[in-house]
């Protein structure tokens, strides 16, 4: 499927100053956002478009490139074909927080109550915080993608109070001391210090009766089954998110946020090159000589490729198409097929017989590069 323009994207004109561009990701980012949006597979593949698009544009040095050679700029395949190498995009929502000011970590709440509604009082219910969880996975997994349940233990919504931090039937009351403000202020001479209420602690509350069994944090560690969908091509390094996932949010505060890295093993006959593999095959001095058709390994099974006649230690074959997906949706890499020429170690006397037989027809003409290498080297030998 075809990208569209990134300025289209963002609905602005190609020579769009930068406070344009951050004016029309900020409104469409909005609009389009997963939270404001949810369940909307529409909305949520817009919001990872206006992300790469304002990632581009909005950096000098990305924005000459993309207006140079567009969506090839950052094709990780196009150093081969004379392009610039490219890379990969930040997370989307990692985009949105900076652009507005939040904290990667997990500060969005705020955030989001300015935009989508809420506000409230700082000190009240507050947004869990993010969670990391690194996952191992096969080079099989990364190139096909699959489906692994994964199990996390986190603070998750206390069940006795739903959240609350209050036992049931007990009240929620507003804070004498400080007004419900978390902060009660301090004068000295002139000046008035702000401080954290020390009766609630700076939650701007007090529980009649906190709960038992999460003693009125709203919260206790529980350990919860997590299904998450891998992308084919993901890589060592891929971060993927699993929103709502991470910690409970402090007494009915919305939930974090879960992020997944991804680490890919070594495997024990391909090598990835970016989208590539690369495999090195073993042959035998007599079918690299004479030629033959033999079998080789890939993700999806067995393929049949031809040696040439004469084919030398470290040739190169490719088989198109046979490598990993590209995780940004270009196209798909290929399989090369490094040759290996096996010497025999191990010989009887008929075949020695059989190979000085060999030697003494050969008149050096059946080896070019030994004949060009030497004839270099004669001034060496001098």
């Amino acid at each position: 499927m075809s990208k569209r323009d990134y300025y289209e994207v963002l609905g602005v004109e190609r020579g769009a100053s930068e406070e344009e561009l951050k004016k029309a990701y900020r409104k469409l980012a909005v609009k389009y956002h997963p939270d404001k949006n949810p369940g909307d597979k529409e909305a949520e593949e817009r919001f990872k478009e206006l992300g790469q698009a304002y990632e581009v544009l909005s950096d000098a040095q990305k924005r000459a490139a993309y207006d140079q050679f567009g969506h090839d700029a950052f094709d990780p395949r196009a150093r081969a074909r004379g392009g610039p190498a490219g890379g990969g995009f930040h997370d989307p929502f990692d985009i949105f927080r900076e652009v507005f000011g939040g904290a990667a970590g997990g500060g969005s709440g705020s955030i989001f109550e300015n935009l989508f509604g809420g506000g409230g009082n700082p000190t009240g219910p507050q947004r869990g915080d993010d969670l990391r969880y690194n996952l191992e996975i096969t080079l099989e997994e990364a190139a096909l993608g699959c489906e692994k349940e994964i199990s996390v233990t986190k603070p998750a919504v206390c069940e006795d109070c739903r959240g609350t931090g209050a036992e049931a039937g007990s009240k929620i009351r507003t804070c004498g001391t400080c007004g419900g403000r978390g902060q009660v202020l301090t004068s000295r001479g002139i000046f008035s210090i702000a401080q954290t209420c020390p009766h609630c602690k700076g939650q701007g509350q007090t529980l009649e009766k906190p709960c038992k069994g999460c003693h009125g944090e709203g919260k206790r560690e529980k350990t919860s089954k997590i299904k998450l969908r891998i992308p084919a091509g993901v890589d060592s390094g891929t971060r993927l998110r699993s929103s709502g996932n991470g910690e409970a949010g402090f007494r009915g505060g919305p939930t974090g946020d879960l992020y997944v890295f991804l680490a890919v093993k070594e495997h024990e006959i391909f090598v990835r090159e970016g989208d590539d593999l690369v495999c090195e095959v073993p042959v035998s001095f007599v079918q690299a000589t004479l030629g033959a058709e033999v079998e080789v390994p890939t993700l999806e099974g067995r393929a049949v490729v031809r040696i040439p006649a004469g084919t030398q230690p470290g040739t190169i074959l490719r088989l198109k198409g046979r490598g990993l997906k590209n995780l940004q949706g270009y196209g798909q890499g290929d399989l090369h097929v490094r040759v290996q020429v096996e010497v025999p170690a191990h010989l009887n006397s008929a075949q020695k017989a059989k190979l000085q037989e060999f030697a003494a027809l050969c008149d050096g003409k059946e080896a070019p590069l030994s004949q060009s290498f030497f004839e270099k080297a004669k001034k060496f030998f001098k």
